[in-house]
């Protein structure tokens, strides 16, 4: 089918039908379980999961091998690199994409993201749960919420006149705050952790997480320098913020947003607040699948193999029902992002928000 151009530079939208058919969410939904996109996918996932514990083991090896010199600070990058690549197994898993069992899912997300990963599972759950139940919607999705920037402009009332002067162009400042992500990460984390009693098995993550940095800490200072290892893990967390905000920021920022309150049907819920990135296969590795946004918040438990070969389906349904799909490049979703930021940070007032959320008030 055409595509037509959308308003943001690099992204197509599929054209609505001049009659919009009866089909659902329901019939599409069963469409792909008749094609088989449901069943788990066990071997892409042990292959996975393998490599990457093989890979952290022989970076911890070649830490030892190099031994005190800068020129470890080289390794950092890597590292990042195959956290990031655990993060996206952690999610998967969290997601009841890879066993059949939710019992064995839950195991697999706490060991990837606490054991591996250093971040609280049991935190990062329970935001993410709220950001899939209702994406972009003011008030019920913590992923729009920024101490540092606005991404609604409702986020602006009750900011210091040099807080929004400074957000009038907060899009330029997106990509170094990237820089700070992994950080903030990890401080939300340890706060959530601290906070007694606000979410389960608790006491799991807190001995998971404690283990792995005391651990992570032992093998850097067997290495190198205490100065040389604070050097390393900067520079590691730093670009693990990267690699996680670059895969996650291009899938919603930029898209409708959302009134408080306002009532939508799954399917145009799901669809018209997500972006799809386009690429290749790179891309799907840098962002972990995350690229096929759309079919992830239709299907979230499917696994991420199959969201490629689901896409077909899901865009003909799309087309068939009336509802726009957004498909764009890297460049084009970053450029959306950014236009976006410095949009509400010029605006600041009500009117100026997204046609869906002023449509949706009406």
């Amino acid at each position: 089918m055409a595509l037509e151009q959308s308003t943001t530079a690099g992204e197509t939208r599929t054209p609505r039908p001049a009659h919009r058919s009866t089909s659902t969410y329901t019939a599409l939904a069963q469409r792909v379980r008749e094609a088989g996109l449901m069943r788990r996918r066990l071997g892409y996932y042990w292959r996975r999961i393998t490599t990457l514990v093989v890979v952290l083991a022989v970076l911890a090896t070649s830490l030892q091998f190099i031994g005190d010199t800068w020129w470890v600070l080289l390794l950092a990058p890597v590292v990042s690199l195959t956290l990031s690549q655990v993060a996206f197994l952690g999610h998967d898993a969290a997601h009841q994409q890879i066993f059949s069992t939710p019992k064995w899912n839950a195991l697999a997300s706490r060991c990837l993201a606490s054991l591996l990963g250093g971040l609280s599972h049991g935190w990062w759950l329970g935001k993410h749960n709220l950001h899939h139940a209702a994406p972009n919607q003011i008030g019920r999705d913590t992923d729009i919420n920024s101490k540092v920037l606005a991404f609604h402009p409702e986020a602006l009332e009750g900011m210091g006149r040099t807080h929004r002067w400074l957000l009038t162009h907060q899009g330029f400042w997106f990509f170094p705050l990237l820089m700070l992500e992994g950080f903030n990460l990890h401080v939300d984390s340890a706060s959530a952790l601290l906070r007694r009693g606000a979410m389960k098995r608790t006491h799991v993550d807190v001995l998971m997480v404690l283990g792995r940095w005391a651990v992570y800490a032992t093998i850097l200072l067997l290495a190198v320098s205490p100065g040389k290892a604070a050097a390393f893990v900067a520079i590691e967390v730093s670009v693990f913020g990267v690699l996680l905000g670059g895969a996650f920021a291009p899938n919603h920022t930029g898209m409708p947003l959302l009134a408080r309150g306002a009532k939508l049907d799954f399917l145009n819920r799901q669809v018209l607040s997500s972006r799809n990135v386009g690429g290749g296969r790179l891309v799907d590795f840098f962002m972990g699948g995350l690229n096929r946004q759309v079919e992830h918040h239709l299907f979230p438990s499917m696994p991420r193999p199959n969201l490629r070969l689901v896409q077909p389906l899901v865009r003909a349904h799309c087309a068939e029902v009336g509802i726009p799909y957004t498909q764009t490049s890297v460049t084009g979703a970053f450029a959306a992002v950014v236009t976006h930021l410095n949009t509400v940070g010029l605006a600041g007032r009500r009117q100026n928000s997204c046609p869906l959320a002023a449509q949706l008030r009406s």
